[in-house]
């Protein structure tokens, strides 16, 4: 079974009923400055304090996958020693995931007025773009020519920075040394980038899709933004579909099922058994995943959470610990190789879990699994050892009767094959 899609942004890039145009605008085609300002992009802002109150209400929490509160990171910029700088972060390193490539290759002036709102809430004007797409950096480029001299308030220094994909150069720390000029790995915390970042200055690092809200939080005032979603998940947000499911991009609001999502979708619903949920970081879950409300706090209860905002749905022509074994074996590959514990632990479990796919592995294998992932936890230098501990320990939690399937060699899924591609249920946009 291949799970390698290819998203068609024409046909499945949709806002669900009753939000508005907020994110995902009515667009097939790169809108440019002209048509972004028709949509009220680029105000004026006249009360910094009052832009960072409307940010402080709006409930907003980063997109990126840690889901921290915006308002808190700007001012802990905003009150650092140094002239600050902001990032936009539009490494998109999760598979899984196409939202960042989206926002950038088509809405880029939406990112560029996110950068340029939360420049001004911390006190700079110095912004940079990092990506790792070459669509998205051509079209991030040909958006700040076309804003050259167009904006109200003060000018924005911008510069784009382009790294090689791989998934630990998201993170923030990577982030801040690939800029500063070193490698796009991950770095000893603390000190953290809102205290010593680009050039050892305060630095705030934002998602994209993050920065992307901000527009519209100065557009419609935090009350009409926070109209949908909960009252602590307010808002949409971007929900990367794949799997079992026509994939697709879509936004919607915090709080809602994926049934109601499926069904809104024209697609089936029965017979899906389970999903692979954060991207890759926040593990597997049962067909529960269903029915509970897609926000962070919902899902926090069944021991997985919301990350990056891609699912991937499971039915039964997938086995889970295939998937499982997928995931682990990316990790393996795609880790920076500078944490002992990450490095030869991620490689561990991969070989647990390949042999628990191929049937051979034993009822010691499988408690050697149990136990690492309980003991690396918390011990890599970024998340990927953490992602790839959800993997093993939520497996072993939801799926118990698969496990024992696999050691007693009664998976009849992986015993005819094939095997899930790795990496598994990656997505990509369609070529316009």
């Amino acid at each position: 079974m291949s799970v390698t899609a290819v998203v068609d942004v024409v046909a499945r890039v949709r806002p669900y009923p009753g939000i508005g145009t907020r994110l995902l605008a009515d667009t097939a085609e790169r809108e440019d400055l002209a048509a972004y300002r028709l949509t009220g992009g680029y105000a004026e802002v006249t009360d910094v304090e009052d832009l960072l109150s409307q940010i402080d209400e709006s409930g907003l929490r980063g997109r990126g996958g840690a889901a921290f509160p915006t308002g808190f990171k700007v001012r802990a910029v905003r009150n650092g020693r140094g002239t600050p700088v902001v990032v936009a972060n539009g490494e998109e390193g999760e598979p899984a995931s196409v939202k960042d490539r989206w926002l950038l290759r088509n809405r880029p002036h939406l990112v560029l007025d996110g950068l340029r709102l939360a420049a001004l809430a911390v006190g700079t004007t110095e912004g940079v773009v990092y990506v790792s797409d070459t669509q998205s950096s051509a079209s991030i480029e040909l958006a700040i020519a076309e804003l050259s001299g167009q904006l109200p308030g003060p000018e924005l220094d911008l510069r784009v920075v382009v790294v090689d994909p791989t998934y630990v150069a998201g993170e923030e720390t990577a982030a801040v040394q690939a800029i500063n000029g070193g490698p796009a790995l991950p770095m000893d915390k603390p000190p953290r980038p809102f205290e010593v970042g680009v050039g050892a200055r305060p630095t705030l690092v934002s998602n994209v899709e993050t920065l992307a809200n901000l527009p519209l939080i100065q557009r419609l005032g935090f009350e009409d933004y926070r109209a949908v979603g909960t009252p602590t998940c307010p808002g949409t947000f971007l929900l990367t579909l794949s799997g079992a499911a026509e994939p697709g991009l879509y936004e919607v609001p915090f709080g809602i099922t994926l049934v109601d999502v499926l069904t809104w979708a024209g697609t089936d619903s029965d017979g899906v058994v389970g999903a692979l949920v954060g991207g890759y970081f926040a593990g597997v879950v049962g067909e529960e995943i269903m029915t509970i409300p897609l926000d962070y706090e919902s899902l926090r209860t069944i021991g997985s959470g919301l990350g990056c905002g891609a699912i991937a749905l499971l039915d039964p022509s997938t086995c889970v610990v295939d998937v499982s074994a997928a995931v682990m074996s990316y990790f393996a590959r795609e880790n920076a190789g500078q944490c002992g514990s990450c490095f030869n632990g991620t490689a561990a479990m991969s070989g647990v879990l390949q042999g628990l796919r191929d049937q051979t592995a034993s009822l010691a294998d499988v408690e050697r699994l149990s136990a690492w992932s309980v003991n690396l936890r918390g011990r890599g230098a970024c998340g990927t050892l953490d992602g790839a501990t959800n993997i093993a320990a939520t497996l072993l939690a939801k799926f118990p009767e698969a496990v024992d399937e696999h050691v007693a060699g009664r998976c009849t899924v992986c015993a005819v094959g094939p095997h899930v591609v790795d990496p598994p249920f990656a997505v990509g946009l369609a070529e316009h």
